[in-house]
């Protein structure tokens, strides 16, 4: 037998405030996405914006249905959106908002393990990791410069 040790490391900024100008932009882009959030069920909105290496900007927000498991995360809207229509494009950035209307959420909400599975598709795609901020309402934002710090051991490809 052997031990593997994975470490992750993250960036923590107080707030958005303390981000540079352009991730609080993209931040700013998710927030306003998550207002648009269909959550009926969970009262759980989340939005997401993606930079592109074209500078196009992608969004996308959480989209419920009454038949589980039928909707769709914020960031696999926004990054499938972004694989359909700028397929070239490699993801620069992504910036997520998150929280519950039943209750404030000020603790950094990273993404669902769906979502993280997905996300490292396209990182794993485009040979380049993507620069992933996230956070609740308000609050501190956390920072993971590669998706493989949320997901160390992938599902990918190469075992099928």
């Amino acid at each position: 037998m052997k031990t593997i040790k994975k470490e992750a490391y993250f960036e923590v900024y107080e707030n958005i405030e303390e981000l540079p100008t352009a991730v609080s932009d993209l931040m700013a882009q998710a927030a306003k996405a998550r207002l648009r959030a269909y959550a009926p069920y969970s009262n759980f909105l989340v939005g997401a914006a993606i930079l592109l290496d074209n500078g196009e900007v992608i969004t996308g927000n959480n989209q419920e249905n009454a038949s589980y498991p039928s909707g769709l995360c914020a960031e696999r809207t926004a990054i499938y959106y972004a694989g359909s229509q700028f397929p070239d494009a490699k993801i620069v950035q992504m910036a997520l908002i998150a929280g519950s209307e039943n209750h404030k959420t000020t603790t950094p909400i990273p993404p669902c393990g769906a979502c993280r599975q997905a996300i490292a598709e396209y990182e794993i795609k485009q040979s380049a990791p993507i620069d992933i901020y996230f956070m609740g309402e308000s609050g501190e934002v956390m920072r993971s410069q590669s998706l493989s710090n949320l997901l160390p051991l992938v599902f990918e490809k190469s075992v099928l």
